[in-house]
């Protein structure tokens, strides 16, 4: 996405949160800019779950109050990081979750945009220790979420931490954890930079029963200092078709059944 494209939506987004909705003609008008360019601009915001298209036009979520999360600037750079195979994987990881499941989703932006995907459903139960992400689900009346509690310790991860996040944690058993990582090898397993983190992380896996890793290609390979879990312990790796046959070859043979999307 061009600064100049990424400058707009910005904009679109402030003004829908003063009007909660508008039309094509007027975002046009102040906008300075073509119609279809505003119409593309809508389809991309959509697609991230931040507004919805209407006749002529596009209106909130109902996620204005998390809207001034969407600007804090090192969430906004991961975020745009590998943008397009982040939403590959988290369309194919929302499309495993069934009706009545427990759901875990560790902090991390993949793990937001699966939330998003998972938004307009029914009947699921979100355990999360991402602030943004309960925040993003606040504005639905058929999921249920859950945060876990906890402190914050690291400007725009939005992650809780801390003895009341893995205590929190110990009440619930997950159907399946969606899990964001910095870094998932064969070797090492999945890991991430702050062990703190980790620490949480790790209880998320030993009370899920399936452990689902959400990453794109670049993050194959890669190893951060604290570790999550070591490969035998993830039962699947949702990533983009970026990562190399080698290293699909070393999940593989890891045990790791590998969706490449």
């Amino acid at each position: 996405m061009s600064s100049k494209t990424d400058k707009r939506a910005k904009e679109i987004l402030r003004l829908l949160l003063r009007q909660g909705k508008t039309s094509v003609e007027d975002l046009t008008a102040a906008l300075t800019a073509s119609p279809a360019s505003i119409r593309r601009d809508l389809v991309r915001l959509e697609e991230q779950g931040l507004v919805h298209r209407t006749h002529g036009g596009a209106m909130l979520t109902g996620k204005a109050v998390y809207e001034p999360f969407r600007f804090d600037a090192s969430f906004r750079i991961r975020e745009d990081r590998f943008a397009a195979e982040k939403q590959r994987i988290a369309q194919a990881a929302a499309a495993m979750v069934k009706e009545h499941e427990t759901i875990g989703l560790s902090a991390g932006t993949t793990t937001t945009l699966v939330a998003r995907q998972l938004l307009h459903r029914r009947g699921i139960h979100i355990i999360t220790n991402a602030v943004n992400i309960g925040m993003e689900l606040s504005s639905s009346t058929a999921i249920e979420t859950t945060l876990t509690g906890g402190s914050m310790r690291w400007a725009g991860a939005f992650s809780l931490i801390g003895p009341a996040a893995i205590e929190s944690l110990s009440m619930f058993v997950m159907d399946r954890l969606f899990l964001s990582v910095t870094g998932i090898d064969p070797e090492r397993g999945a890991t991430v930079i702050q062990p703190e983190e980790a620490a949480v992380f790790r209880v998320m896996v030993r009370q899920a029963r399936e452990v689902i890793v959400v990453a794109d290609s670049s993050k194959m390979g890669m190893v951060s200092p604290a570790v999550i879990c070591p490969a035998r312990e993830v039962d699947c790796l949702i990533t983009d078709d970026g990562i190399t046959a080698d290293a699909l070859n070393a999940f593989k043979a890891a045990g790791i059944h590998v969706l490449k999307v």
